[in-house]
């Protein structure tokens, strides 16, 4: 496609609004996939199974195809190949109570595809983004792009409710493919407008020869790492410390429902607030880590900390400071945080580092939320000082690690 070459900020907005568009698709469906899969006959323990199993893989598969990008180049492919399962699989959950007994395995393998397509693009399209956004400063462009993401994640969830209310579930998933196709649409226009987002490196980066993808290196260890910097992996234990610390939304949206602190269908409301404070927090942070550097990162572990004594106990008003301050550590740790990375690791072995960064994020995740739950059940305070502790590692591990970054 002819034309201008468009600026580094219009790129990291188009891609932005990518996001939004596909945030509208997979935020929308995650908020309604209980029901979905309740509506088909499955219990609870499925629903956790699936829901789980989604998770995981969206990020420890990045192991994965972060490598690949890598090794071939393909940043543009596996980033649209990821997108495009997403728009397709979620409406096409339309068709799983018509398939009679074969409905809930039919949408099993549509969630986890969705989930997967997750794992096949962040990691490349995490390496375009960084191009761009290092011509305009990684935190301001990583927070924009944050923050129209959370725009998406904030509609998906209202869009989804009113179709509902007015129709069917079905129906719900069904919308979704509108915005499916205008983030496909929005996503091939930028892979032809800018084929090659390294034009935006200024200077371009020299690349250390032990540092570069290595054909000689085999698929295992470029997949775990090998290579790359050792100051990259302190790093990435101490995000993944918070990651793994930061109680999920499904043990908080619980404890507002079982506590009869909310009537069930305000949770999606609560839940959708919590994505404005994202959006709010990727661009103030994001601001703030071009201005002064990458000790802003040092305020996560202790948002961290203090989710757990708001969100889960008290009175209604202090679950409600707690969700966003969950909202607010959410929002940094899904954007500025992941623009120290690009800050850490030449532009040739982002996706690698992408990949390996969110596989250490996953598996600290899994076992963050397992204890959180098994300490939810048995005793608020002992879930409290657990969180404190881990953060009080993580914010020792920043210290120690931000020092080489600014």
């Amino acid at each position: 496609m002819r034309g201008p070459r468009p600026s580094a900020w219009q790129v990291v907005w188009w891609f932005g609004l990518v996001s939004l568009a596909a945030d509208m698709v997979y935020e929308g469906a995650r908020s309604m996939y209980g029901p979905v899969l309740a509506a088909l006959g499955a219990s609870g323990l499925v629903v956790g199974l699936v829901t789980g199993a989604g998770e995981a893989m969206a990020l420890v598969l990045r192991l994965v195809f972060g490598p690949v990008a890598d090794r071939t180049g393909r940043y543009w492919s596996l980033t649209i190949l990821g997108y495009g399962l997403t728009a397709l699989c979620v409406p096409l959950l339309w068709f799983a109570p018509r398939l009679g007994a074969a409905g809930l395995a039919f949408a099993v393998v549509l969630i986890l595809l969705e989930r997967l397509g997750k794992a096949i693009r962040s990691p490349s399209k995490s390496a375009l983004l960084a191009h761009a956004a290092g011509a305009v400063g990684r935190g301001r462009g990583f927070g924009v792009h944050k923050a129209l993401d959370q725009v998406g994640a904030f509609a998906g969830p209202l869009v989804v409710a009113a179709v509902v209310a007015g129709a069917s579930v079905w129906a719900g998933m069904a919308v979704l493919a509108v915005p499916g196709a205008v983030a496909m649409a929005l996503l091939v226009v930028l892979a032809l407008r800018v084929p090659d987002p390294s034009v935006y490196d200024t200077p371009p980066a020299s690349v250390a020869p032990e540092l570069a993808s290595s054909p000689r290196r085999g698929w295992l260890a470029e997949a775990v790492g090998v290579g790359l910097p050792p100051v990259f992996f302190r790093y990435a234990m101490a995000c993944s410390l918070t990651t793994g610390g930061l109680v999920t939304f499904g043990i908080i949206g619980y404890h507002l429902t079982v506590d009869g602190l909310v009537p069930l269908a305000a949770v999606p409301l609560v839940y959708a607030g919590a994505m404005a404070v994202e959006a709010v927090a990727a661009l103030a942070v994001g601001s703030v880590y071009d201005r002064t550097g990458s000790k802003v990162l040092l305020v996560v572990p202790v948002l961290v900390a203090v989710v757990p004594a708001l969100a889960l106990g008290g009175p209604l008003v202090l679950v409600l400071l707690g969700v966003a301050v969950w909202g607010f550590a959410h929002g940094v740790q899904d954007s500025t945080i992941k623009a120290a990375v690009a800050d850490l690791v030449p532009a040739p072995r982002r996706a690698t580092a992408y990949g390996v960064f969110a596989g250490i994020q996953g598996a600290l995740a899994i076992v963050g939320g397992a204890g959180a739950g098994w300490l939810y059940d048995r005793s608020l305070p002992a879930l409290v000082l657990a969180v404190v502790a881990t953060q009080v590692l993580a914010l020792a591990l920043l210290l120690t690690t931000l020092r080489q970054i600014d």
